[in-house]
């Protein structure tokens, strides 16, 4: 749920320019009325941000400073585009454009292509994904679904990264990204992907920044003419640009330097799509004389969640962390973060249900509560434990609210009722609008009580109820509203993509979590292995798992569980342990040696709860020299190395489960006609079988296993740890 909807729906429009100023503390006033020259604003998790741009723009307008068409205010979703525009419509400042980058430039693509170039835009593809099978099959390299996937992403990143095939192998190390294949593979397959683009005459989602760097690069006529039309810009997201973005702003932008550019270093997560909190850090540097304001006034949350997310970059490191900003928490003291312990990950998903049954039971709205996790992969387990608990929930990225076929067919219920509305018999003994909705969505499937359980017919109804509540809101804040006002409001809503809130518990990753903020929040596997995630390897990966997490935490506004399971499944070997990011902030644990805090702001309240006693071993950082694990030397022969011990310290390795293991490589070795070396070597073998890893995560930390083994034999090797039978086909090939 976004901060506009849990504030009043309907504001009355402000009478003046100084009205808009209402409301703003000093420091979202001097972002307001900051409207010359380049401008900086640096903005903490819940700090308003989004209020003090959106005031500023409405601001300038009102005061006849800036004029609406002449203003382009950048998003990086469609969702945060459509809530700006709102706001600026509830503050008078109708017409201003408010869009994502790739919007901005594809429609002055679409009105200067036939100029710049001839003949119309060519298709625009929507998913790019069978264009790179295609271009595999063309390069007869053979990739599976996963590989897919990532090397689909590897070209994304290349594209907005500026970098042609050619260049991507170089590159690529440079940036420390571990390529999902041979990195000379990769760049066979991106060049080749390019010229089937060509070939078939279409362009991707990266192209429309693209050619319109280019016609802007080479037609000075046409770069002229935007700049006569957009006079003034204003960034949101900003430590989220890539380099490709930037270079598109720079030529919005001209020799001017109207620029209002907004972000926070802190919650920079993106950097595996090209995005880098560079440009953000080094605005100053670039434009000397800009102004700069920090808000840090933390209206979103609690003391206690404001307190741990200030603990979380207290121990951070890296350039980012040296710019972090200490927020200080506006609200009232709420209860401390909840901190939970599970045996397995099905009995954490019940643990999780079983509170938020209480919480909606105590009167906490289901739509007020999310559940937030690393990967996607994660929701089926919530999922199943929310339906068995009979909670109602939301995917988050799924299908827009106002494209669902339920919401489209009540709007055109809707719509008629208010033409025709005296010929309907369903609105003969309604009078009030609340009643009159009530009574039309009943034809579409709305009763006063929700259906049991969960799944299609839920969710359609969860959706009218949601237009239901709507409409006793735009009731209440306009008093002698009709049926016609309400579905202009909608049709407003729908243009801008403002949905009402779908009173569900939402279900979300990390990731898409950004930007939202909740009562109550769970964060779920904050364990080792997972948070973080365990490719991260260098220090830049480890910083940026750790700012995911600060972001996660910086969505609770009065409520936070954090949560890990000991082992993946019921009975699994217990050897998992809570994230190495809550070292020191929760009870009974210590921060662990060489994790001192960062010298980049103030110490964040750290010291408070931290326990005495006990805590947590962080696992060596792959920088470190590899020491044996019973006596302490330091290895360097490769065998002792991966068995992480000295060939004559004392073994704890599981005797049957290594002849299980060596059987089964005999076996793959065959099928595949290599020899048994090529599947794992003993050595590998061995530190399986004294390692008993009882998920991905653990058995990916083996010497000896890569992402290619771990990808084909891990299902087989997990299985063979927990003393299942493996047999039959081969599911690895």
């Amino acid at each position: 749920m976004t901060a506009a909807t849990h504030s009043t729906l309907f504001p009355q429009v402000p009478d003046t320019a100084d009205a808009v100023l209402d409301g703003l503390d000093p420091e979202q006033r001097e972002v307001a009325t900051a409207l010359h020259g380049p401008v900086c604003v640096l903005a903490g998790a819940g700090t308003g941000k989004t209020r003090a741009i959106t005031h500023r723009i409405a601001y300038g307008v009102r005061a006849g400073i800036l004029q609406p068409s002449t203003v382009l205010a950048v998003t990086f979703t469609n969702r945060a585009a459509g809530e700006m525009r709102g706001r600026l419509r509830q503050l008078g400042a109708g017409g201003v454009q408010a869009r994502t980058f790739h919007s901005a430039a594809l429609r002055q693509l679409q009105y200067f292509w036939p100029k710049a170039v001839g003949g119309s835009l060519p298709r625009l593809v929507d998913r790019k994904i069978q264009l790179v099978a295609d271009a595999a099959a063309a390069c007869r390299i053979r990739l599976d679904r996963g590989e897919l996937r990532d090397v689909t992403a590897e070209i994304e990143w290349s594209k907005v990264t500026q970098t042609i095939p050619a260049d991507y192998a170089a590159a690529a190390a440079k940036a420390g990204r571990d390529a999902p294949r041979n990195p000379a593979e990769i760049a066979q397959l991106y060049g080749a992907y390019e010229d089937l683009k060509r070939d078939r005459a279409v362009i991707d989602f990266e192209d429309v920044l693209l050619l319109t760097v280019a016609i802007l690069q080479d037609r000075h006529d046409i770069a002229e003419q935007v700049r006569s039309q957009y006079q003034h810009f204003v960034v949101d997201e900003y430590q989220d640009v890539s380099p490709l973005q930037q270079r598109l702003l720079d030529l919005w932008l001209g020799e001017r330097d109207s620029l209002c550019v907004v972000g926070d270093a802190s919650q920079t997560i993106y950097s595996f799509t090209g995005a880098t909190p560079d440009h953000l850090l080094d605005f100053r540097t670039r434009h000397p004389g800009a102004t700069v304001v920090k808000l840090v006034r933390d209206y979103r949350s609690s003391p206690q969640v404001v307190h741990l997310a200030n603990g979380l970059l207290a121990q951070a490191r890296g350039r980012a962390a040296e710019h972090r900003l200490e927020l200080i928490s506006q609200r009232s003291p709420g209860p401390e973060p909840v901190y939970a312990e599970y045996t397995d990950e099905p009995a954490e998903a019940e643990g999780a249900a079983r509170r938020i049954r209480d919480l909606i039971a105590s009167g906490v709205p289901a739509g007020e509560i999310a559940i937030l996790f690393r990967t996607n992969s994660q929701s089926e387990l919530y999922e199943q434990a929310l339906a068995d608990a009979g909670v109602p929930y939301q995917l988050r990225g799924a299908e827009r609210f106002f494209d669902r076929p339920e919401v489209r067919k009540a709007g055109a219920a809707l719509r008629a009722a208010a033409r025709f509305g005296g010929n309907d018999s369903l609105l003969d003994d309604v009078i009030d609008l609340p009643s009159q909705v009530r009574a039309v969505l009943s034809g579409e499937g709305w009763t006063n009580q929700p259906p049991a359980g969960s799944g299609a017919v839920r969710e359609r109804w969860e959706s009218l109820a949601a237009l239901v509540h709507l409409a006793h809101d735009f009731a209440a804040a306009k008093q002698g509203a009709t049926l016609g006002d309400l579905v202009a409001e909608l049709d407003e809503r729908a243009s801008a993509q403002h949905a009402p809130t779908v009173q569900g518990v939402t279900l979300a990753s990390l990731h898409s979590a950004k930007g939202l903020e909740w009562d109550v929040v769970f964060l779920v596997a904050v364990a080792e292995g997972m948070m973080p995630i365990t490719y991260a390897k260098t220090d830049e990966q480890i910083e940026e798992e750790r700012r995911l997490l600060y972001v996660g935490v910086t969505r609770a506004r009065e409520h936070l569980g954090v949560s890990w399971a000991l082992s993946r499944s019921p009975g699994g070997r217990p050897n998992r342990r809570p994230s190495r990011f809550l070292d020191g902030l929760r009870p009974g644990s210590v921060l662990t040696a060489g994790r001192s805090s960062s010298s980049g702001g103030g110490p964040g309240g750290i010291e408070r709860g931290i326990g005495s006693s006990g805590g947590t071993v962080v696992r060596r950082s792959v920088r470190t020299p590899a020491r044996c694990r019973v006596c302490g030397r330091t290895l360097t022969d490769a065998g002792e190395m991966k068995l992480m011990r000295c060939e004559d310290c004392p073994s704890d390795m599981d005797e049957g489960l290594y002849e299980r293991l060596r059987e089964w490589r005999a076996v793959q070795a065959q099928r595949s006609g290599q020899p048994a070396f090529c599947v794992f070597t003993d050595k590998t073998l061995m530190a399986i079988a004294e390692t008993v890893p009882d998920n991905e995560g653990e058995l990916a930390r083996i010497p000896g296993v890569g992402v290619r083994k771990l990808n084909r034999f891990g299902t087989d090797v997990l299985a063979i740890c927990a003393g299942q039978d493996v047999g039959g086909d081969d599911e690895g090939d």
